[in-house]
């Protein structure tokens, strides 16, 4: 009888394992959990990409804004860029955070693909971004009127993305004194 059980240890195991891989194949990775949200952005002080003024948090309250971090090198961010101008285009307030990027780059990617921002923070050794816990371009921050972050994507940023996560949490917050 012993025997017996000792034979369904490897296929116990077997089972075991093929559930844990089932469950993470059924995750979607681009729902990163974020201890950020719900909380203040963290205190940094940046130089700007496009002058010599100072990007801070500061700079983002008063309005809901969004911060999209993204960089020159990043081939995803070309894609997003477009649909960023339409919305800079249709009044929606973006503010970047330049990760890990040269500023001679980023000046010169912005040229070519169009600047949607109103100002851009040059986060050159990536540390603002590990704080707001960046895993990497393109990501998406949304931040209150008070400075506070309330939504973050990670990837992409498309149009059904924008209508299906961005839309409500936007009118929700401006409603918000």
């Amino acid at each position: 009888m012993k025997k017996n059980l000792w034979r369904m240890v490897p296929f116990l195991i077997f089972m075991v394992l093929a559930l844990f891989f089932w469950r993470g194949l059924s995750l979607d990775p681009h729902e990163v959990p974020s201890a950020q949200v719900g909380k203040a952005l963290p205190a940094f002080k940046l130089p700007t990409l496009e002058s010599d003024k100072i990007f801070t948090p500061a700079v983002l309250r008063g309005h809901v804004v969004l911060l999209n971090v993204w960089a020159s090198w990043c081939a995803a961010c070309t894609e997003e860029q477009i649909f960023l101008m339409e919305l800079a285009q249709k009044g929606v307030v973006i503010y970047g955070l330049d990760y890990k990027d040269h500023p001679n780059d980023a000046k010169a990617w912005l040229e070519e693909w169009g600047n949607p921002y109103r100002s851009i923070g040059s986060d050159r050794d990536g540390k603002v971004s590990i704080d707001l816990g960046v895993y990497g371009a393109p990501e998406t921050f949304l931040i209150d009127k008070t400075g506070v972050i309330r939504y973050r994507h990670v990837g992409v940023l498309t149009k059904e993305i924008w209508a299906r996560e961005f839309l409500m949490r936007i009118k929700h917050w401006e409603a918000q004194a």
